[in-house]
């Protein structure tokens, strides 16, 4: 029997330190207690402990570009960052539209066994928007694919999104957009506004996401389809879901650390480590977003983790790959612009990290509440020490954080996964 003891810990961060005691991967008592006899023993010292995190959006590279990821490097990186689950997107080479993809991305996930890897299923075949890919055979397949995205692309064919809708309802599985019109933003390189102008990139327009939105909350009202948009952006997008969730629409959606924290002030330092799709946005794009997240309008975080070779990045900006990574810095990200504002407390840290993903990716072992019984899928976090980002020290093979430098609030000193311990003070233990 594996038996883990963490003694002095503050579920939630609230009232007084306890002893959370977990055998065989479940909680199984709350309060004071004596050490067990074989109990690994972790000494939280006050520490604020919450339900492991879990992320939607995760590309992990594998299969096709394992120089700048791989599932297992991937995996450590979650663990490090607090997560017990990630969903690696399906833009991989080949695309995971069928079941031998996504079953060996689940399989390598279950042999590198830092956190559950959840591949999610192309929408459409090869990714091209022409074609529904398999969604019914990696719904039942080893992987049980649960959600399906072409991310990276947009379904910008409204029956063929439609048709993925209706159909994602006989599956119970959720259909997750890049929303971007696509004929909105040819050639776009950054926030379609004043910093774009100046330095002369071609503008992304935040009504090439929001029209995208305002379709498909409509097409997923008509089919009773749940939507899931991803990586929201602008201040638009943000009414727009509120608007549909009024009318009681069954759609969720995601922002990503750098949207609540990076502005395209960051564009003038011509640093191609900034560019990600959708686009840094304006200060005022970033504020909605952060109360949009504090009141629900937006369900969750989720990293849109993005590992680049350094031949992708460190080139001139037009020819840079979009994204950044995330899954080390995610945390304290949130700490900074959420938690030392005030917008949210520990208990709405674990909803947008935890629970609200979980639920959301349909994981019913993710997101639990710290109670007596519950499954110990669990992160133990420092709140108050700051930590310098080194993106060459990072788990990921690729470095190409936007933080590079930065002094962050917030460090995860122990993650477990159904009680066993897979990350302890900034190592992994396996």
């Amino acid at each position: 029997m594996t038996i883990v003891l963490i003694k002095g810990a503050r579920p939630y961060g609230e009232g007084d330190p306890v002893d959370v005691l977990v055998e065989d991967g479940v909680i199984t008592d709350i309060g004071s207690i004596d050490t067990p006899d074989n109990a690994e023993v972790i000494e939280a010292g006050g520490q604020v402990l919450l339900p492991g995190f879990v992320d939607l959006h995760t590309h992990l590279r594998e299969p096709g570009r394992e120089d700048t990821e791989t599932i297992a490097t991937g995996s450590a990186a979650a663990a490090l960052g607090g997560y017990t689950a990630v969903f690696a997107m399906a833009n991989t080479d080949p695309v995971a539209d069928n079941a031998v993809i996504v079953d060996h991305v689940w399989r390598r996930g279950q042999e590198a066994g830092l956190v559950d890897v959840h591949p999610v299923g192309a929408v459409t075949v090869g990714l091209k928007g022409e074609k529904l890919a398999e969604l019914g055979t990696m719904a039942k397949s080893e992987a049980k694919v649960k959600v399906f995205s072409d991310d990276g692309l947009c379904v910008a064919d409204p029956l063929l999104m439609r048709r993925a809708l209706e159909y994602s309802t006989a599956l119970g599985v959720v259909i997750a957009q890049h929303a971007e019109e696509p004929r909105l933003t040819v050639g776009a390189q950054a926030h379609e506004g004043e910093q774009a102008a100046r330095l002369g990139y071609t503008g992304w327009p935040a009504s090439a996401e929001e029209s995208i939105v305002a379709r498909d909350c409509l097409l997923a009202e008509h089919a009773n389809a749940r939507l899931h948009v991803c990586h929201v952006s602008t201040s638009g997008t943000a009414d727009i879901l509120k608007w549909a969730k009024e009318r009681g629409t069954k759609v969720s959606a995601e922002v990503t650390p750098h949207h609540l924290l990076l502005t395209d002030e960051r564009l003038s330092t011509y640093d191609p480590v900034n560019k990600v799709n959708p686009p840094l946005r304006t200060e005022s794009d970033a504020v909605k977003l952060r109360s949009a997240l504090a009141e629900g309008v937006i369900d969750c975080v989720a990293t849109d983790h993005a590992p680049h070779a350094v031949q992708d990045k460190d080139c001139e900006w037009n020819s840079a790959r979009p994204g950044m990574l995330g899954l080390q810095t995610a945390l304290s990200i949130v700490i900074e612009t959420m938690v030392r504002t005030g917008l949210l407390d520990w208990r709405g840290v674990a909803r947008v990290m935890s629970e609200r993903p979980a639920e959301i990716g349909n994981l019913t072992d993710h997101g639990r509440p710290i109670e007596v019984g519950e499954p110990a899928n669990l992160a133990l976090v420092d709140p108050e020490t700051e930590w310098t980002v080194r993106g060459a020290e990072f788990a990921s093979i690729a470095a190409n954080t936007p933080y590079e430098g930065m002094r962050l609030p917030g460090v995860v000193t122990a993650t477990l996964l159904r009680g066993r311990i897979t990350a302890r003070e900034g190592k992994i233990t396996q």
